[in-house]
């Protein structure tokens, strides 16, 4: 049996202004630090609970072509997988508690292809550590076992695809590495292993693909994000642990948005913070807390077509929307 909290440090490890501008009915609220870039709060969604809409511990998102969100729920019985629009209606779910297709013990990281398929790795099961499904939830096809050889895992976490539908796995644990397969599951390269060199990881975290399939990977037991192409060969790094800009205690996650800039979650400093794609800090926003822009662990990051980054707030139970004001 695995501890959430647990679970949660080895995912991570996957001067601020708050002003308030009302426009017609409209309240929005800015966060930003002086002189850089702001985001403000768009909306929320999400409570806690095991029914439609509601999460027990939501953990990764992502979105469509359509703009259409799905959250993973690590814990919860029903539900694992939920579908929304993007400002929260919900659609569908899929995914009950089991093993086999279609069911999940532990979802975790997700993605979505370009013809709109559903990836979605499996932390506790990595007999079925990766799962594909249409975008209603209709099983396709799985892949993985348990172990140590190719195309393997012993603990899969994060996940993301490429604009070529490659799909990258991150497998923390013993094995500290990432495999990238084909869509139907192929193993085609890996790389990693367990250290604080270049290339080497201690808990992979969170993945994303840019739009020249580079790959970021959260370094969670390393504090810092690594960027490699799509072969796995290293090209930069940046973070060291701390509460500075560009430091991160626990980063959880990261997204990348059509410029190439990476935003990437800080669950032990409670914000959100942005660099271009060489690892330059532009900005950040969050503190610890429940109100709106406040944030209790925020794991899961993506963004949509229009640049708006949605956040998923784990210890409030939530989803959270920003947009570049």
């Amino acid at each position: 049996m695995y501890n959430v909290v647990t679970i949660r440090k080895a995912l991570a490890t996957f001067m601020g202004i708050t002003l308030t501008l009302i426009l017609g009915t409209t309240v929005c609220t800015t966060m930003t630090v002086l002189g850089q870039e702001q985001y403000s709060f768009i909306t929320q969604w999400g409570s806690t609970g095991t029914g439609f809409a509601t999460f027990k511990q939501p953990l990764e998102i992502t979105v469509d072509q359509d703009d259409n969100v799905y959250v993973t729920d690590f814990t919860s019985v029903s539900n694992k997988v939920q579908k929304f629009t993007n400002n929260g209606t919900f659609l569908t779910s899929f995914g009950t508690l089991g093993f086999g297709p279609g069911l999940f013990t532990s979802p975790s990281g997700i993605g979505v292809s370009s013809s709109g398929n559903i990836y979605v790795a499996d932390f506790g099961s990595p007999d079925t550590a990766v799962q594909e499904f249409t975008n209603e939830g209709t099983f396709l096809r799985m892949w993985g076992s348990f172990g140590l050889g190719d195309g393997q895992f012993i603990n899969p976490g994060g996940l993301t695809v490429d604009s070529s539908d490659s799909v990258y796995v991150g497998d923390f644990g013993e094995n500290n590495r990432i495999q990238k397969f084909d869509s139907e599951g192929n193993l085609l390269t890996k790389w990693g292993t367990p250290g604080t060199g270049d290339g080497q990881f201690i808990n992979p975290a969170g993945l994303a693909a840019d739009s020249s399939n580079n790959i970021y990977v959260v370094d969670g037991g390393n504090s810092r994000v690594q960027k490699f192409d799509s072969e796995g060969n290293f090209i930069t790094k940046w973070g060291t642990q701390g509460t500075g800009d560009g430091q991160f205690i626990r980063p959880g996650d990261v997204a990348v948005d059509s410029e190439g800039n990476t935003y990437v979650t800080d669950q032990g400093n409670n914000r959100v913070q942005k660099f271009d794609s060489e690892g330059n800090f532009i900005t950040k926003w969050g503190s610890k807390g429940s109100d709106e822009g406040q944030f209790n662990d925020p794991l899961g990051i993506a963004l949509d077509k229009s640049g708006n980054v949605y956040v998923v707030d784990a210890g409030n139970s939530r989803v959270q929307v920003f947009a570049p004001s």
